[in-house]
């Protein structure tokens, strides 16, 4: 679903709340009988849905807004080249998806390597397309740390885009 502009994802987990809760308010009312049970309960469960999308739209056009200036500023490095000496620098760089975690929450985390290392990207919003295992990528981001006192350092990405499909497609 796009609104403005932006590609609106609900993720599996979102959905399997939602229908869970659906589930249980259409128990609760062939148990009761009250029609007020789904008076209030409709527009809970429409509330409860709707969070998410309006969260991730939120986050989505934030990250829009910041592209542009993070491809001006971004530096084009190797990925071996990232270090704890680069906290709070934006890079740009070219690599493939080795693996991808947490897509299910709309959160996804990316190993990226090249020919000289690999990094750990991290998205706090869903991509604008989805990045499967084997693509190769431009990753835009910010150097941070892993953890906040310590840790090695990744991307907090802004943008990441293929440049090649997969060849071998879904994610792990």
């Amino acid at each position: 679903m796009k609104f403005r502009g932006i590609e609106l994802r609900v993720s599996p987990v979102n959905a399997g709340v939602a229908l869970f809760f659906g589930i249980f308010l259409l128990y609760g009312y062939l148990i009761s009988g009250n029609i007020t049970v789904l008076v209030f309960g409709i527009p809970m469960l429409i509330v409860l849905f709707l969070i998410p999308i309006f969260l991730n739209y939120m986050s989505r056009q934030q990250y829009a807004d910041l592209l542009p200036q993070y491809q001006r500023e971004a530096q084009t490095v190797r990925i071996k080249a990232i270090n704890m000496n680069m906290l709070g620098k934006p890079v740009r760089f070219e690599g493939v998806v080795e693996r991808v975690y947490f897509w299910y929450l709309n959160r996804p985390s990316f190993l990226v390597g090249d020919k000289s290392g690999e990094i750990s990207v991290k998205m706090f919003t869903s991509p604008q397309e989805d990045i499967h295992k084997g693509d190769i990528v431009e990753v835009i981001g910010m150097v941070m740390k892993r953890y906040i006192m310590a840790g090695d350092a990744v991307i907090n990405c802004v943008s990441i885009r293929k440049i090649k499909p997969s060849k071998q497609g879904k994610n792990e």
